[in-house]
């Protein structure tokens, strides 16, 4: 049996075209064959030509191959074994940022957090978006699913099964900038449901000439521009807002 990228089991996985089978027919004087499903969905086997395997898996296609061998009288008792060497048909791309970027095998059901998982998780640099890049019949869909609400009791309808060609998009995490009287001054992980004090936390807190008072906030609204807010410790920062702390006047 064949263990593919992520832990699958290329036995367990519908055989599609491009696949590659290595075909053994034992008592047979010939060595194993390999050969790759046509794009019709055939291989070539030894002794009785080509055998409609696609959709099959390799189980399934052993035990097709011998009721062939035994229709035709060719052997008494067949035994046959199908190897997957090359899985290509079934898979999806997990990409951006999580630890091992790359193809893997849908081997039954599997849903967009097991794809994650499989890929090593989501890096220091990832965010909690994952943008599912669908295409059916030639349409070409994108739909966003948030990784931490689905890990805290989100609504699970949202956790899709995977289908063959989807691709997964783990994005980067969003930031937030802080400027003024913090200790550290910078660009920062926008953590879920992250409030200005908090905010001001991952910056290290106020110098010794930062005060709380009169806080604002940069904004970039929907037309573009940049809007100031007044802000208290409670608000909620969004992504890519800029922090600003004043100094205090006494």
């Amino acid at each position: 049996m064949m263990f593919l990228q992520g832990g699958a089991h290329a036995a367990d996985v519908p055989l599609g075209p491009g696949d590659v089978v290595r075909v053994t027919i034992y008592g047979d004087v010939n060595q194993p064959t390999e050969t790759r499903v046509t794009e019709s969905g055939t291989i070539t086997v030894p002794l009785i030509g080509e055998v409609r395997v696609v959709g099959l898996s390799s189980t399934g296609a052993e035990q097709k191959i011998a009721n062939q061998l035994r229709d035709k009288g060719f052997m008494r008792d067949p035994q046959v074994n199908v190897l997957v060497t090359n899985m290509v048909s079934q898979q999806v791309a997990v990409l951006g940022q999580v630890t091992k970027p790359g193809r893997y095998v849908i081997d039954g059901p599997r849903t967009v957090t097991d794809m994650v998982a499989n890929a090593g998780g989501v890096t220091p640099d990832g965010g909690d978006i994952v943008t599912l890049v669908r295409t059916d019949d030639g349409v070409t869909t994108r739909e966003q699913i948030n990784l931490w609400e689905l890990s805290n009791g989100g609504d699970q309808a949202k956790n899709v099964v995977l289908q063959k060609d989807d691709v997964l998009v783990v994005e980067r995490a969003q930031k937030f900038f802080i400027y003024g009287e913090a200790q550290r001054p910078g660009m920062y992980r926008l953590e879920h449901a992250m409030t200005v004090l908090q905010g001001l936390s991952a910056g290290g807190g106020l110098t010794t000439r930062g005060t709380e008072r009169g806080m604002k906030i940069k904004r970039r609204g929907s037309n573009g521009k940049l809007t100031e807010i007044k802000v208290d410790d409670d608000t909620l920062l969004q992504p890519d807002d800029i922090l600003y702390i004043r100094e205090s006047w006494f």
